[in-house]
C-alpha cells in the first residue's frame, strides 16, 4: 500500500498541474481500489479468520465485483502478499510515530506500541501467522516478508534510537523484550487468558525493566 499511496500522491499532483490527466487519474483510481481491497482483506481476516476468508468475501467487503478485484490482484495469493506488506508498513509507521520525540521515554514508547496492538491490523497479522504454521503456501509468502521486515525494523530502530548504540546487545534485548511481552499480552487478552486489570501493572513492570537497562545519557 505504500506504493499505492505514492501513486495517489503523484496522481493528485498531476491533476493540480494539469499534466498527464488521463493517466494520472487512472493511476489514482487504481491505487485507491487496491488500497480498498487490502483494507477489506484485513477486515475479513478479523471477522472470519484466515480459513474462512475468500476472494468473493473480500470483493463484497470492498463493495466491488470479483472481476474488478481480479483486475488488480490476479489471485488470492497476490492479495494476501499485498496485505502482509501493508500490515508491515502499518507497523513501521506506528514505530516511527512512537519514536518521533527527542525524549525517548520508555513509558510513552511502551504505551504507544501497546495501543497499536489493540488495532485490527494486529489481529489480522496474528491470524495469518497462526495459519502459516500448517499452510505451506501461506508460509511461503509470509516467511520471506517476515525476514525482510525484521531487517527493516532493525535498521529503523538503530536510526531512531542512537542513544542506545553504546550497548547494541542491551538494545537488542530491550527491543525483543518489548515486542514479545506486549504482543504476548495482547494475544492473551484477546483469548481471555489474561485479566484486563493486569494490563497496566504488566506494562509498568516492562517499563521499569527497560529503565534498568537504558543507557545513562552522557553529561557535559
Amino acid at each position: 500500500m505504500a506504493l499505492a499511496i505514492a501513486k495517489i500522491n503523484r496522481a493528485r499532483q498531476g491533476s493540480r498541474t494539469g499534466t498527464g490527466a488521463p493517466s494520472t487519474l487512472q493511476a489514482l483510481k487504481s491505487a485507491q481500489t487496491r488500497a480498498r481491497l487490502i483494507e477489506a482483506t484485513i477486515s475479513c481476516l478479523v471477522k472470519y479468520g484466515y480459513a474462512k476468508t475468500t476472494t468473493p468475501q473480500v470483493a463484497t467487503e470492498a463493495g466491488l465485483s470479483r472481476g474488478a478485484m481480479l483486475h488488480h490482484f490476479e489471485n488470492g495469493s497476490a492479495l494476501i502478499k499485498a496485505t502482509i506488506i501493508e500490515l508491515h508498513e502499518k507497523r513501521l509507521r506506528a514505530f516511527r510515530r512512537a519514536a518521533d520525540t527527542r525524549n525517548h521515554d520508555p513509558e510513552v514508547l511502551v504505551h504507544t506500541y501497546w495501543r497499536q496492538l489493540q488495532k485490527p491490523a494486529f489481529i489480522a497479522f496474528h491470524e495469518l501467522a497462526l495459519a502459516a504454521r500448517t499452510n505451506d503456501d501461506l508460509a511461503g509468502i509470509l516467511q520471506p516478508l517476515q525476514v525482510e521486515f525484521r531487517e527493516r525494523y532493525h535498521v529503523e530502530a538503530v536510526r531512531l534510537f542512537p542513544e542506545w548504540q553504546s550497548d547494541p546487545a542491551k538494545f537488542e534485548l530491550a527491543m525483543t523484550l518489548v515486542q514479545t511481552m506486549t504482543e504476548g499480552m495482547a494475544i492473551n487478552l484477546y483469548t481471555g487468558a489474561m485479566d484486563p486489570e493486569m494490563v497496566e501493572p504488566m506494562l509498568q513492570l516492562l517499563i521499569n525493566k527497560i529503565e534498568q537497562v537504558r543507557p545513562v545519557p552522557a553529561t557535559n
